[in-house]
């Protein structure tokens, strides 16, 4: 810190964190060095102010058909600069002009689910999260991407064949179902045998 001269007997501290509780100390120095500290003031809390850091790590995707699933790393408590915390959601679909807002007022939420029927399976979004508290909103984080849910498959593989291979042992071949932009990627196939 910065050394006062010795005929000041007060100091403005500068560069505190808002809403954060502090106490300080005293030292003496001279030529010679420096002094045993005083006791500590008592504790002192500085004023709220609107939060300045936005969350990180917006991601998500996922969910179920019609839904769109935001995440996102929650702002340490030390960050949040007052009471009242609690998180700004916004999205659009990608190259639309108009965004959705939606608030979160849990201090520890990280995610947030969006539902409509309307909204179509691997639809992209954009999206940010910010930050807000009884001072005000703040700071928002940069524009993610993120897709809505995806669908089930919405046909069966076609081409399906059986090969005897053994007297335990049948092979079993189809043709693959071709990626959908509407229902998303087959994750796997299931084969019944009777």
């Amino acid at each position: 810190p910065e050394v006062i001269n010795g005929r000041t007997h007060q100091a403005t501290v500068v560069d505190l964190s808002p809403w954060v509780e502090y106490e300080f100390r005293v030292v003496a120095s001279n030529s010679v060095g420096i002094g045993e500290p005083s006791r500590p003031s008592a504790l002192l809390k500085t004023k709220a102010a609107v939060p300045v850091v936005a969350p990180t790590n917006i991601s998500g995707g996922g969910g179920s058909r019609s839904e769109l699933v935001i995440t996102w790393e929650p702002v340490s408590e030390e960050l949040q600069n007052g009471e009242g915390f609690g998180y700004v959601v916004m999205f659009r679909p990608l190259g639309s002009t108009t965004w959705t807002k939606a608030v979160v007022a849990s201090v520890e939420s990280s995610k947030y689910v969006y539902r409509n029927e309307s909204i179509t399976p691997l639809s992209p979004f954009e999206v940010k999260v910010g930050v807000y508290n009884n001072e005000g909103e703040g700071t928002l984080s940069s524009v993610s991407i993120i897709y809505s849910g995806e669908d089930e498959p919405q046909m069966a593989p076609a081409g399906a064949s059986a090969l005897s291979v053994s007297a335990t042992a049948v092979e079993v071949s189809w043709l693959p179902i071709p990626w959908n932009r509407h229902t998303g990627r087959v994750l796997g196939y299931e084969v019944r045998g009777w």
